[in-house]
């Protein structure tokens, strides 16, 4: 691979290991919070790690309130109900505590407390025009890496067309990566949010984007979710493999802030969008097909060869087979008839231009055929 030029400034302070939710009220304080909005879902507050989160902010002197209400692919319904509990309760810091989707509506959230207007004003990169609240972000799923990036990825709820919306304010000011968090979610939240880190890994390392310091991120992200996941799938509470998927969550996260992402999610998205597919089924169902896709590419084929010895696209294969999952499109509904729909719309995808062969509403169409 050429040395392609790049310009990389940390901007989340990074805090992994067991036991560090207990350090949120410290963190907070530090950045100079004193009202503290808690976004979460309500599987995390059932779970009990709010209640625990918040007694280590208030023990910190922070008064704090909790949104807890995030649904899963976050729409700007979803924002808007946030923004009015974080205006009421006037809070000057913001902790997203759960999966992508508390995350991403906790970005949201922010950029229209502080810059005002809708979610749609800011779809693209760079549009907020003044500061940001202080965001931690605390992922409870080794899965979108969002805790790593500017972006916060949010549906029109009327089109369901995903928006991302990014700018270097909305990045987190710390992320406390603690394992013990990932411990008891479901099974399925686990497969499904290991396979979108897997991803995350291997598309990153490809797109057009990448570079020597993305690389790093996704090879290292790759090889500790790959380490992980099969032990994870084993034994549900292997602290130390989950705290690999957590940490190369984070590291593949960190390779899409520099490199974006390709082809399987701008496949991915329209099966969410028209079938209901979980997103991290829908990327896995899609990525071996992708993965031959790109590898007509030498340069593509032994970037994937260095990551994996042996048929790379055959290895997820397998990867979604152990994790009983879905390997054909056929199984959520997916028909002929609709393929050329689902390739339109795979087409308009943000992610598309980024893919390092370029893709044509045909190829789509023949990438979901032979998902079929």
């Amino acid at each position: 691979m050429s040395l392609a030029p790049f310009d990389h400034q940390p901007r989340t302070r990074l805090i992994y290991g067991t036991g560090t939710l207990a350090r949120v009220g410290e963190l907070a304080a530090e950045v100079g919070g004193t009202r503290s909005l808690v976004v979460s879902d309500p599987g995390i507050v059932k779970a009990g790690y709010v209640v625990r989160a918040v007694s280590f902010l208030v023990d910190a002197g922070l008064q704090t309130r909790v949104f807890g209400e995030v649904r899963e692919n976050p729409s700007t319904e979803d924002v808007d109900a946030c923004v009015a509990v974080a205006r009421e309760f006037q809070a000057d810091i913001i902790i997203g505590l759960g999966g992508g989707s508390s995350m991403d509506t906790a970005k949201g959230c922010n950029f229209i407390l502080t810059n005002g207007g809708r979610m749609h004003d800011y779809w693209g990169t760079g549009k907020a025009t003044k500061p940001m609240l202080p965001l931690i972000a605390i992922p409870t799923t080794a899965g979108t890496g969002s805790e790593c990036q500017s972006y916060a990825l949010i549906s029109d709820a009327e089109t369901h067309v995903k928006m991302a919306c990014g700018d270097p304010k909305a990045a987190a000011k710390a992320a406390i990566l603690d394992p013990e968090l990932t411990v008891s979610q479901p099974q399925r939240v686990t497969v499904c949010t290991g396979i979108d880190a897997l991803s995350h890994a291997l598309e990153t390392a490809v797109t057009n984007k990448r570079n020597a310091f993305s690389s790093l991120y996704s090879r290292e992200g790759f090889r500790l979710c790959h380490s992980g996941f099969s032990r994870v799938l084993r034994d549900p509470k292997d602290i130390e493999a989950r705290g690999m998927m957590l940490l190369g969550a984070a590291y593949a996260g960190t390779a899409i802030e520099n490199s974006m992402l390709g082809a399987a999610h701008s496949c991915a998205n329209p099966l969410t969008a028209k079938f209901h597919v979980v997103h991290g089924e829908a990327v896995g169902v899609m990525l071996p097909h992708v993965i031959r896709f790109n590898s007509k590419l030498p340069e593509i084929a032994a970037v994937y060869e260095s990551y994996f010895d042996g048929d790379l696209a055959d290895r997820v294969s397998e990867l979604l087979w152990e994790a009983q999952m879905p390997r054909h499109i056929a199984d959520y509904g997916v028909k002929e008839e609709h393929l050329l729909d689902l390739a339109e719309m795979a087409a308009k995808q943000w992610t598309a231009q980024f893919n390092p062969r370029a893709v044509t509403v045909e190829d789509f169409v023949e990438l979901y055929r032979a998902a079929l």
